[in-house]
């Protein structure tokens, strides 16, 4: 791609390529990242201070991921396993909160939730504005160059020689070269189009010898139907046909598929009146989705329908909680591999969903006068999400590819019960974690889901090099961090926002290396990036 005139590059950002840091810099970069996630953000801050040239390509015009897309409750097991430019963020946060004027509809002294823990203040909730001030500090004081809204072109084969990416493009025609590429986002596509080998879905217990894989009905306790929910839509007649959303049976225990676990979006709600837009009926709203909602409640369920974890200035970050809450269950099989149309129509349905359960929980006769009473206190914070309808643009999308190099991270590494990962890059510290994925008809006729997985008591564990780093035959010069290498239950450990920025920034050391000493990324001497990584402060063991 030859380099632009200022004017054209100016035009260009304007009005093609909404991009965040204009620049009339080379067009190509020693490192390109796909996904500007956490993840992307913390990678290309490491590559800048290591000095390399970089840029963030996001296909979305949303930055932070999850992070600032209403995920405020950080999901992580042991905060001692979190360093690096990872902990830097939470020291962020609570720099932001420690400015009394971030407290616009709350006093600080009645925020309940202690966020200092450590010796170094650190704050671990959240609102979502906050996260995207601290992300765009880091993208101003880097001077990073991040390009909004520019999508892989799924149709275009990827410019490789010999193993090695040298450009990839954009639906819009723009190229981009790099000497390494990471692939920062929640789908993996660029490691898809690279050619790598992934998988979607749950493998079978017996493919990696595990015990919390495939198919989970006996573990399934929790966020579970309470006894006596009749799954057809006329109660008791077989004939009138299953209500949405329900299988007819389930696979035995333990048995692969390709089902993802339950998507939902993290809501942002308020319960501060003068902050607060109640949210209205969707248009497309159909009465038979809620359908098992009302069956749970006759049968005597009496809540949770989230977790409802408070963020500061009366704001929460509202997560799946309960048998039917805001995981939309078994309706995103075909997100990780669909096209971006599919993909958008069920990020639509989600929200729909969602809103449609907001206000069932607020309005429908159907619902115990008590319930919505409570669910009436709380709406859209007018203050978030403003270019969104205050609604988040970012589907928690908590499992899609996942790579399949010589190296597999399975539950027996976050244990550690007989091996341990080696060569690690950062630390993962949460219970391995699977959502419900689907819903079925038990022996007894009844409703029930299947697929959560809740299963800790182990600490903090190595997540090794080797699970980023694709097959050398198929590709050298790319790094995976957030669609690594990892059996389905070992990834729903992995899979969490600290993680992910962790395994960002050893991603760009790595690159930096192999850029450095002309290798391919297989070959980068883990001595010399543990080094690096210890410079930067990154926690490696325990």
């Amino acid at each position: 791609m030859k380099k632009l005139s200022k004017p054209l590059t100016y035009l260009m950002c304007l009005i093609l390529i909404g991009i965040m840091s204009c620049s009339t810099g080379p067009t190509e970069y020693d490192i390109v990242i796909y996904g500007g996630t956490s993840a992307g953000i913390v990678a290309a801050v490491q590559a800048t201070r290591m000095g390399k040239t970089v840029i963030i390509i996001e296909p979305t015009s949303h930055i932070g991921g999850l992070s600032t897309g209403g995920l405020g409750a950080t999901d992580i097991g042991n905060k001692q396993a979190i360093g690096g430019i990872s902990r830097e963020f939470y020291e962020r946060i609570a720099q932001k909160y420690a400015n009394p004027d971030s407290w616009n509809w709350q006093q600080k002294e009645d925020y309940a939730k202690k966020s200092t823990e450590e010796a170094i203040p650190s704050m671990w909730t959240f609102e979502p504005k906050v996260a995207q001030e601290v992300f765009q500090d880091m993208i101003d004081e880097y001077k990073l160059e991040v390009v909004l809204n520019e999508r892989l072109d799924l149709n275009h084969d990827i410019t490789k020689n010999e193993g090695v990416i040298s450009s990839i493009v954009m639906e819009s025609g723009l190229e981009f070269h790099g000497k390494v590429f990471i692939d920062a986002t929640y789908e993996g596509d660029l490691m898809a189009q690279s050619g790598v080998v992934y998988t979607v879905g749950r493998e079978s217990n017996e493919q990696y010898n595990e015990t919390l894989n495939g198919v989970q009905k006996k573990l399934g306790i929790y966020h579970q139907f309470p006894d006596g929910v009749d799954p057809y839509i006329i109660q008791g007649d077989s004939t009138s046909g299953l209500l949405p959303n329900v299988n007819a049976e389930a696979d035995e225990d333990g048995t692969g598929d390709d089902m993802v676990q339950g998507f939902c979006f993290r809501m942002c709600l308020t319960n501060v009146p003068e902050n607060r837009i109640m949210v209205e009926k969707p248009s497309e709203y159909n009465e038979l989705e809620y359908e098992l909602l009302f069956r749970a409640i006759e049968a005597g369920y009496t809540g949770p329908f989230f977790i409802m974890s408070k963020m500061p200035n009366g704001k929460t970050d509202s997560n799946n909680k309960g048998p039917f809450s805001s995981d939309y269950i078994g309706q995103n099989f075909s997100y990780p591999e669909g096209d971006y149309k599919m993909r958008n129509q069920i990020i639509k349905e989600h929200e729909i969903y969602q809103k449609g359960l907001l206000w069932t929980l607020v309005n429908h006769p159907r619902i115990p006068q008590e319930i919505r009473k409570e669910f009436s206190k709380w709406g859209l914070p007018k203050d978030e999400f403003l270019n969104n309808g205050h609604w988040t643009p970012q589907l928690y999308i908590r499992e899609a590819r996942r790579m399949v190099s010589d190296f597999v991270m399975t539950e027996h590494h976050c244990t550690q019960d007989s091996i341990s990962a080696g060569n690690s890059i950062g630390m993962g510290a949460y219970t391995m974690d699977s959502h419900h994925m689907q819903r079925y008809v038990d022996k007894n006729g009844f409703v029930k889901n299947e697929g959560d997985v809740e299963v800790g008591g182990f600490g903090p564990y190595p997540i090794s090099y080797k699970a980023i780093v694709p097959k050398a035959e198929e590709c050298k010069n790319l790094l995976v961090p957030v669609c690594l290498s990892a059996s389905h239950i070992a990834f729903g450990s992995i899979r969490m926002e600290p993680v992910f920025m962790i395994l960002g920034q050893s991603a760009a050391t790595a690159a930096s290396l192999a850029i450095d000493e002309k290798l391919n990324v297989q070959e980068v001497n883990y001595d010399k990036l543990r080094s690096v990584l210890l410079k930067h402060k990154q926690v490696l063991d325990k």
